[in-house]
Formats: C-alpha cells, structure tokens, sequence
C-alpha cells in the first residue's frame, strides 16, 4: 500500500490533494495553493529535492516535509539545508505523520497571522510619518534613539501619536523581535500600579490568590512603554527611580531579586518640569526618564500633514466597514486643514470613521463631516484681514488656545510651540495677549 493511501480527509480532518509524478504536484501547486506538501524524496519523473527546490522559487514560506527510505537520511538532511521544515522516514506510525502534519500546519498558519499583524504595524507605522518640519525631525530623533538603549521620554498634548511613536522605535530596534509591553499608569491604585510593574507574591496584599509576574520581567528582552508617565504616585515613582538606577527590582511581597534587560519609553501630555518645581515628581525620576525627550508637534501645527493622514485612516476605515471610499473632495480637504484639531490624531480618526460608518462613497465629501468641522474657518480668512493682520491674528489664537492647555505655565506653553519662554513672553506682550 502506497503511504499517500493513509492520508484520508476522513482519518486526518484535512482536505488531501495527490499527485502522482512532481511534474503533477508542481501543476496542483499553482492551482490548488495548498498550506503544506508531503513530499517523497524518490520521484519517478523528477528528483523530490529538484521539487523541493522549485517549490521554494514559488512558495517560499510553504512547510514541506520529505518522505525518505531509512537509508536515504542523508539526502533528507540535505533536503533540510535546502529548506524542507521536516522529514519522515519510512516505514513510520499514523500517530507519527498526524503529529508532523499538524505542526507544520500550526507553523504555517502563525506565519500568516504574523504576515497580517506586520501589514497592520505597517499601516500603523504610516501614521506617524509627515511632511512637516517638525514631524520630520521628531522622527530623526527617534530613529537615531532607536539603536541605543537610552530611556526615552514622548511630550505632547493628548492624542499626538505617542504610543505610535513608541511602537515605531521598538519596531526599529534591535529589540523588534522582543516583547513590547505597554502599561497605562492612569487610573489604577498604587497597589495594582506596582503589581502591574514588579508582580506579586501569594498573600502580598488582599486579593493576591497566586504569584503574578510583573509586565518589567514579561518583557525581559523587549521594550516597555510607561504611558501617562506624570500619573504615578510619588511611592512608585520611587520604586520606579530604583529600577531605572539598578535594573533589578522585588516583586510585592517577596525578598528575591529580579533582574531583568528592558528598554523604557515614557509618555505624558503633562508639563513634567512644573511638577518637579511643584514637588509632585522626583526631580532624580524625571532626569532619568528625560534621557531623550521627543516633543510630538500637534496636529495643528503640522497642518501639511492632514490630507495624507486623512486619506490613510479613510483607506483603513473604509476596509473595515467594507465600503467603497476611494478620495476626498477639495473642499472636504479644506475644512479640515481649516480645522484645529484640538484632540489631534485621535479626533481626526474618529472623524473619518465616523464619516466612512454613516456615509455612501465612493468621494467623502463636506456631507460626511460634522457641523463643527464643516463651520471652521482658517484664522487667515477671517474678517477681511490684511495678511500681517491675519498672521497677527492666528498667532494670537495659537498663543491662547496652548496657554489654555497648559492653565497659564508659559514655560509648557513655549516647550509644546517649539519657542524660547523669552520669545514666547515678547511674542505676548507684542501681541497684547492678557
């Protein structure tokens, strides 16, 4: 009985092409796209490992394993080095080549869940490239702190990409292939702070039924992203100076230390050097973290950057809702370049999905946008101005509009514009800004 006999969908659970020559299984290749071959090393038209060898200029990630005579391991070895995921020598057990066939299936399919998880990174990643000045050089500065292992320290308002920006440095790291574990330090208590930072023991607090390993040991090897870093209390921020000073840490509870190899990338939309002055956050803390500091601009100020990302996240939205959105009409473009976007990326994002859901396609048009959007006007056009006027005029509302965000500190003011807190306090006597 020839082994290819064995293989019915009726024992295995799998749909089983034959082919009876390479030639054949070759053709049922490129017809069938199968997700693995069985593959016999003795062929009666052509050599298995000139298949295997054909096979990989065509389907270069397809697990193939090589069917051998006992004394024929040789040549199955070499069929490894040629790229066959396994080889099975005959005569052999069904337990035997179920088991085979199911990890290379298991291999094949977490290929394809990597392909597509890159693809969306991909995607993601494209977010954070721009065509202005100043994204352009934060993503100079975040390439070049990719290759080191210094701390990096994301400033900007609240919703500017900087959890993007942190998978982009991990993704452009030697760490890539390492874990990148993300912990949200807003709204959790200290207890369950430290618990998600350093782990537990059993019994270290009420609740602690079992022994949990902190996200800073889950992520030995790879990147952890602290976000909304200006949250912590001032007890972990503590415990957290420690780690950055030692690389080591106590789980709650325990006695044991635990070193681990991580990078850290903080984030947070709060004026850090006001809390040092104010006795809210360590000034040692703070000058740990700010090995690298990294402003992301707001959307506001890099407003050459809104057509593309518009077009992106329509692309992206209109793939998920299955609609058929393929441009943007001019006058759609203008308003939203007229708008200030004061929740930046992330409001731009729901903007156009919101205009993806509920519109028709294929244009997205002033029709799909809301009232707020459709009613903004360019500080430039207004009343008539003269340009000096006009540019007068939309400093001034620039000024504002950054003091509001930061309750008056001219200091976070002039960081989040780009200015020397000198210029910025002439810039408002000039402009006569109360």
């Amino acid at each position: 009985m020839p082994w290819s006999s064995l293989l019915k969908p009726s024992s295995l659970g799998y749909f089983v092409l034959l082919a009876s020559t390479g030639k054949e299984g070759l053709e049922l290749l490129d017809q069938q796209a199968p997700q693995m071959v069985l593959l016999d090393i003795e062929m009666p038209d052509i050599s298995g490992l000139d298949v295997l060898k054909e096979i990989r200029k065509r389907r270069m990630d397809l697990p193939v394993v090589m069917i051998t005579a006992y004394g024929s391991v040789d040549r199955a070895v070499q069929a490894m080095k040629e790229g066959a995921y396994d080889f099975i020598t005959k005569p052999f057990e069904l337990d035997h080549i179920c088991l085979v066939v199911r990890n290379a299936l298991e291999r094949e399919r977490l290929q394809r869940e990597v392909e597509i998880l890159s693809h969306e990174l991909d995607e993601r990643y494209r977010l954070v490239v721009g065509k202005s000045v100043k994204m352009n050089e934060a993503m100079d500065v975040a390439k070049k702190a990719a290759s080191t292992k210094s701390t990096v320290l994301l400033l900007g308002e609240s919703g500017t990409g900087k959890e993007l920006f942190a998978r982009a440095i991990h993704n452009w790291s030697e760490r890539r292939d390492k874990p990148f574990v993300v912990i949200n330090c807003v709204g959790l208590s200290r207890e369950l702070l430290e618990s998600e930072l350093f782990g537990h023991e059993k019994g270290s607090f009420t609740g602690a039924h079992e022994l949990k390993r902190g996200k800073l040991e889950l992520a030995h090897g790879g990147t952890v992203f602290l976000d909304e870093i200006g949250d912590i209390s001032p007890e972990v921020q503590t415990k957290l100076l420690r780690f950055l000073q030692e690389r080591e840490f106590e789980r709650l509870g325990g006695t044991k230390l635990i070193r681990v190899d991580v990078r850290i990338i903080a984030a947070t939309n709060r004026d850090l050097e006001g809390a040092v002055k104010e006795g809210r956050f360590r000034e040692d803390l703070y000058h740990r973290l700010n090995v690298i500091p990294l402003v992301l601009p707001p959307l506001r100020e890099r407003k050459e950057d809104l057509p593309p990302l518009a077009s992106c996240f329509m692309q992206r939205f209109s793939k998920e809702a299955k609609k058929n959105f393929t441009e943007m009409t001019k006058e759609a473009v203008e308003k939203l370049v007229a708008y200030d976007w004061p929740g930046n990326v992330r409001e731009l994002a729901n903007v156009i999905e919101r205009a993806v859901v509920l519109g028709q396609g294929p244009q997205l048009s002033l029709h799909d946008l809301p009232r707020n959007i459709v009613s903004a006007t360019s500080a430039s056009l207004r009343d008539g101005l003269s340009y000096h006027e006009a540019i007068d005029d939309y400093r001034r509302e620039m000024i504002l509009k950054t003091l509001a965000q930061t309750q008056g500190n001219r200091a976070a003011a002039a960081k989040i514009l780009g200015l020397q807190r000198t210029y910025l306090s002439r810039l408002i006597k000039v402009l006569q800004i109360d």
